[in-house]
């Protein structure tokens, strides 16, 4: 009875002086120093021009190749200006494009081949999880993007997290080319059925402030816009925190277990939705 008692001792100041030298999310992030960050290439930053404000999109050119090409040519033919966000779902998705499928690229292409996840001939290495997900073998973070992959880790794809940026489709798998929309909320079930080929970076408030239906005789969510950063001459950049360094694995850490005496219940796990990539914005 005293070495049971003596057990229950010894582990309840485990968990005491793990508490007390636990560190939260946002004090790993107050450590990182500038090894820690990487500044993105805005040659794979998207700019989307919406009523109220720009949104930002990093592309994802190592997992979705065709995509991300297929729009920066139909971005830098104009395609988008004065189509509309023509589709808000509450908590699900807000869509944008051609509504009426009738105007035709001149650079790009209406639609393209699918890239429901990337093939490698060896394991793609990422930052692992290593908590159970009912969607995928195994996730993580790969370039600053959250993703999934196959137990042998040659299929890899992006998820469908908060801002995610994909691709629509009808039934035809290699209908998608132009439609894309932007999830509310994490959408897992739609992974590997549409191409995610991007990642919010900012400007969600933008997305938020979208009307949710048109109003007669008024213009309903008009795209003012969508070009590439490169070829602005805005001196907006970003940067967002490494994913493959020992300071991530440290955030995926804190997220699992959340520190603060106000925490009663700490369950060890977290998924690949619930890590946001910190990003740094700068303007002028």
């Amino acid at each position: 009875m005293k070495k049971t008692i003596l057990c229950v001792t010894l582990a309840m100041l485990t968990n005491f002086v793990q508490a007390e030298t636990m560190k939260s999310p946002s004090e790993i992030i107050a450590t990182a120093t500038a090894q820690d960050w990487q500044q993105l290439d805005p040659e794979n930053i998207l700019q989307i021009d919406l009523p109220t404000g720009p949104v930002y999109i990093a592309l994802n050119p190592q997992l979705a190749p065709g995509h991300v090409n297929n729009i920066k040519a139909l971005a830098r033919e104009g395609f988008y200006s004065d189509l509309s966000m023509y589709r808000f779902v509450e908590n699900f998705v807000a869509q944008g494009g051609d509504m009426k499928d009738s105007k035709q690229p001149k650079q790009g292409k209406k639609a393209i081949p699918q890239e429901f996840f990337y093939t490698s001939k060896a394991e793609l290495a990422i930052t692992p999880i290593n908590s159970v997900d009912g969607y995928a073998s195994r996730t993580g973070f790969l370039n600053g993007f959250a993703v999934a992959q196959n137990q042998a880790g040659t299929k890899t794809w992006m998820t469908h997290c908060v801002g995610s940026f994909a691709m629509a489709r009808s039934n035809d798998v290699n209908s998608g080319g132009t439609e894309f929309y932007i999830t509310l909320t994490p959408q897992r079930y739609l992974d590997k059925n549409t191409t995610v080929f991007g990642q919010l970076l900012a400007g969600m408030e933008h997305v938020q402030k979208l009307d949710r239906a048109p109003t007669e005789g008024q213009p309903y969510n008009t795209i003012h816009g969508v070009s590439v950063l490169a070829d602005n001459k805005s001196k907006v950049s970003f940067k967002r925190l490494k994913t493959d360094t020992k300071l991530f694995e440290q955030l995926i850490a804190a997220r699992k277990n959340r520190a603060g005496e106000w925490f009663v219940d700490r369950p060890n796990h977290t998924d690949v939705c619930s890590v946001p990539v910190p990003v740094e914005m700068t303007e002028g």
